[in-house]
């Protein structure tokens, strides 16, 4: 049942016992965040019957449902992240083909409406984002100026894979570093964005502490960047951030549709030494260095060889995810190309 029809949300909030005793068996409720109400009756429910899984609970706002799933269902649900479609989970089926070069994906994205319903990614983002701005964040903070907010994500669409930079933002969108810092809650509550924290335990650098910024699908920032076409991409000045992009949403996705803490991080140290990404694993580091390049050069391992050098004393696996065909090992890493990610668990 979904609460987004008015008429069935008011039944819900009116009389929550009537709504809940109408159905027999396991429920699905969408749109949850609406009638939080809702989260205590069901609490008394699965409390009573002792039915595991007797309810799955979603919604679009997970900073609304968190607020009362603490409240109200502590120790009582399994809460899972659910962000678009991953090429793992598209492998296999008609809409993935080998064929398909990374820039098709980068341009397309992989919000489901766009494959299910075949809609062009063209007509699908600028809907989706208005309606996204016109509905959502409206109801998470009130917002005065939609403009100004929807000039900042376009700007941060031009940071991606970039360390986060407070006052730059501010100064471009003309609001204060706090503003700036609410709105970054939204988006991430609202799962557009994500935060990429620097690892720094156990090195004794001088570590860029500051996060970077990345976008849970590329499609979203193509039109953001207002990119029209795969084929603006081959040249395109952000190419590699987007490439990037890419690559970390698709391990992000992974670790949360198998239900793994992500564990995912960035290095940087003052000197500009940097590794793209670093998964921290119970044993081991997993040390990744990420290459839009198609064709495989050794001096795309310059970062692993830095971090081989200067931290041998940490347990760790090397990879380089490149934009080539061609998967291989070199010099004791493992290099594969970024469409071996649909055959990969990290």
């Amino acid at each position: 049942m979904s609460l987004e029809n008015p008429e069935r949300r008011l039944l819900a909030k009116n009389d929550p016992q009537g709504f809940l005793h109408q159905f027999k068996g396991k429920l699905v409720i969408d749109e949850i965040q609406y009638v939080p109400e809702l989260m205590s009756y069901i609490q008394e429910t699965v409390d009573n019957s002792g039915i595991p899984g007797q309810f799955i609970l979603t919604g679009s706002q997970s900073l609304t449902m968190l607020e009362k799933v603490t409240q109200s269902l502590a120790g009582r649900t399994a809460i899972l992240k659910l962000l678009p479609f991953s090429l793992k989970e598209l492998n296999g089926s008609k809409y993935y083909s080998k064929n398909f070069d990374f820039q098709h994906w980068i341009f397309n994205g992989l919000y489901p409406g766009i494959y299910d319903k075949s809609i062009d990614p063209g007509d699908y983002y600028p809907a989706y984002f208005e309606t996204y701005i016109q509905r959502d964040v409206r109801q998470i903070q009130n917002i005065r100026d939609l403009d100004l907010f929807t000039n900042f994500v376009r700007l941060l669409a031009g940071r991606t894979g970039q360390i986060l930079d407070f006052t730059s933002l501010s100064n471009d969108t003309g609001v204060s570093v706090n503003t700036i810092k609410g709105w970054l809650t939204i988006l991430q509550d609202s799962h557009l964005i994500f935060q990429l924290q620097p690892y720094y335990k156990n090195l004794n650098k001088r570590i860029i502490k500051s996060p970077k910024i990345y976008f849970t699908d590329s499609g979203l920032v193509s039109f953001l960047l207002n990119i029209t076409s795969p084929d603006q991409l081959y040249n395109h000045y952000l190419k590699g951030g987007l490439f990037e992009n890419l690559i970390i949403s698709e391990i992000l996705k992974d670790r949360y549709n198998h239900g793994m803490i992500p564990n995912l991080y960035y290095f940087r140290d003052n000197n500009k030494n940097e590794i793209d990404l670093i998964i921290e694993g119970t044993e081991r580091l997993t040390v990744i260095e990420i290459k839009s390049g198609q064709t495989f050069s050794p001096d795309m391992l310059k970062s692993l060889g830095f971090w081989e050098r200067n931290f041998k004393e940490i347990k760790s696996e090397s990879y380089l995810i490149y934009g080539g065909t061609i998967s291989q090992h070199y010099q004791g890493v493992r290099i594969i190309t970024w469409r071996d990610l649909t055959s990969i668990k990290f």
